[in-house]
């Protein structure tokens, strides 16, 4: 049994706090409880890598249903896609078709925004490409930038510079030190000054962390510049921190959670969780708060 294979079997029973399910109504589900608290969604459906064109097409039809799906449930969420998964890495204007036709779709629906999700570094800068391609006709589109990439400043004010909206993250996936910031703090110090850019200058930035610290940071900026709470949102990882997610919604600010679903949860789960000693303590941690 190779790594990814035991993952799938031994971890499910921790993964599924993090994982809504592995069927669109089953993350319906998951979302409709989410807005009962006041928080809004993002819907993944789990898979990358995709390395034909049938398996690509499949995917974006999924992404089909999962708009239909939202309308028909009238649950405040948008979906998010990861470009590997729409052709990406074999077509790169297949991937474009398949992102367009996403989002021509979405934008039918109550919240027709599309996030693209930031892959590794390999990726990055053919994701961009494709997400510039579709933004020259698209507006509800916006790409992920990542923190720990020391060149994702560039990237934020590029994204500024054309009204982009942008989830900025930490970073999951584990790059070289040429091209990332390895220490935390080193981290969080990238974070909070590309978070200021994009609250200060940005168009209604996501600012997706669970670090409180940076989250303290980001309510104080925000404060002491008279930036409105509507003007942005938190976002968060589904099953991570709900007491946090709800506080914070009590304080008055916006929250999404990003809610992955599908049978392809081992890469997931691997690389948000296990890849990195932080994470997996706060997975770990995760599991008992409320």
């Amino acid at each position: 049994m190779n790594g990814r294979a035991a993952i799938q079997r031994n971890f499910y029973f921790l993964a599924r706090r993090f994982v809504a399910g592995e069927r669109i109504d089953s993350a319906i589900r998951a979302v409709r409880a989410l807005n009962a608290h006041g928080i809004s969604a993002t819907l993944d459906f789990l898979g990358e890598d995709v390395g034909e064109r049938d398996a690509a097409l499949r995917q974006r039809d999924v992404y089909i249903e999962m708009l239909d799906a939202i309308a028909a449930g009238g649950v405040d969420s948008n979906v998010s896609v990861k470009l590997t998964a729409m052709g990406l890495l074999f077509d790169e204007g297949l991937a474009l078709d398949n992102l367009v036709a996403i989002v021509e779709r979405a934008a039918r629906n109550a919240d027709p925004f599309v996030r693209i999700d930031m892959e590794g570094s390999a990726v990055l800068e053919a994701t961009l490409r494709v997400f510039e391609r579709a933004f020259a006709g698209h507006k509800n589109v916006g790409p992920v930038l990542q923190a720990y990439l020391k060149r994702t400043a560039g990237d934020v004010a590029r994204a500024i510079e054309i009204g982009a909206r942008v989830r900025l993250c930490k970073g999951a996936y584990n790059e070289p030190p040429e091209i990332a910031y390895k220490r935390m703090p080193e981290i969080r110090a990238h974070y909070l000054e590309l978070a200021r850019e994009l609250l200060a200058r940005g168009t209604y930035p996501g600012i997706a962390t669970h670090d409180h610290r940076l989250i303290a940071a980001v309510k104080q900026f925000a404060g002491d510049r008279g930036i409105a709470a509507g003007r942005f949102e938190f976002q968060m990882l589904y099953g991570c921190r709900p007491h946090v997610q709800r506080a914070i919604v009590a304080e008055g600010y916006r929250l999404r959670v990003y809610v992955p679903f599908g049978t392809h949860w081992a890469g997931y789960f691997y690389r948000r969780v296990l890849e990195r000693r932080e994470n997996a303590l706060f997975a770990l941690s995760s599991i008992f708060s409320r």
